[in-house]
């Protein structure tokens, strides 16, 4: 992992063009080569997009793999590269003036896209936040991300197992939360939410905190500019009278959300990850693959 940690650093003095390319590439033979990522990412897209052509189905996870390992090598670009550089590939749209947006509580919701990453710098460039961080198995790529996350701005970032008690101190502060709310963490603190009709295993600790805090909901989406001229990050409007009573209806709002702006570049959302991994009681795992379609796959 170290030597993949210097390569990273090597490529990041790269042009985008060049090292875009590179990484769509590779993400050419990956989706030839894993077999179970591939699988999954066709089993999320045949759930939530039933009624389209399995063709379709399996262009957009081609495409996924390449913009996923693209945005991969795109981080030492993030991490190591000059802010004048990045000021110059990360185009932002604010809805509201940065300094506006963290005058109070704040929780800029970004969901699980593969340039996540972007969105968290362009917050960086102006603003210290506060995140949630699961530690990397790897000592060598855990200190790379860390300091790549938090050489702009201090950051503080605390474990999921600590709970959501150092958010709640570090928003009072008046730190914005980074928050990423759209993945499978299993039935705890979460309710079964309709996403694009599949009940899923959703956390509620958006209106949960946002309750708590009194802070406005903001979210973050950040997507590929066409033609490797970098990327973009939408700061969105507050949601207004959010959240709602019902702890529910305020996560499938979040749900309705995030898949609008899938909808707009689906291949680009981690449908890699068993976002259905957890089921309601009684239901089978979506994912085993029986011996016949895993034979399927080989061809």
């Amino acid at each position: 992992m170290r030597v993949a940690v210097l390569i990273m650093w090597l490529l990041h003095w790269l042009p985008l063009p060049i090292l875009g390319r590179i990484g769509e590439g590779i993400g050419n033979v990956l989706y030839l080569l894993l077999r179970r990522r591939r699988h999954i990412c066709l089993t999320n897209l045949r759930l939530c997009f039933p009624k389209m052509p399995e063709s379709e189905r399996e262009k957009i996870t081609r495409r996924h793999f390449q913009v996923y390992v693209r945005s991969v090598l795109e981080r030492g670009i993030l991490w190591w590269s000059s802010e004048s550089r990045l000021r110059k590939l990360i185009h932002v749209n604010y809805a509201l003036p940065m300094a506006e947006m963290v005058s109070s509580p704040t929780i800029f919701m970004c969901p699980h896209f593969v340039s996540l990453d972007v969105a968290g710098v362009a917050v960086m460039l102006e603003s210290s936040l506060c995140s949630i961080y699961t530690p990397q198995r790897n000592k060598s790529f855990d200190k790379a991300l860390r300091k790549g996350r938090s050489r702009f701005r201090p950051v503080k970032l605390f474990s999921r197992a600590e709970g959501v008690k150092p958010i709640i101190r570090a928003m009072k502060e008046n730190l914005p939360f980074f928050m990423l709310p759209d993945m499978d963490f299993g039935a705890k603190d979460a309710e079964f939410v309709p996403f694009f009709g599949v009940p899923a295993a959703t956390l509620t600790a958006l209106p949960r905190i946002a309750a708590a805090t009194h802070a406005k909901v903001i979210p973050v989406i950040a997507s590929i500019r066409p033609g490797y001229d970098g990327w973009d990050v939408k700061f969105d409007q507050p949601w207004s009278n959010y959240p709602h009573a019902d702890i529910v209806s305020s996560t499938r709002q979040m749900n309705a959300y995030i898949e609008a702006e899938i909808l707009k570049m689906p291949a680009e959302y981690f449908w890699t990850h068993r976002r259905f991994k957890t089921r309601p009681e009684g239901e089978a795992n979506v994912y085993k693959q029986s011996a016949s379609s895993f034979e399927d796959t080989q061809h």
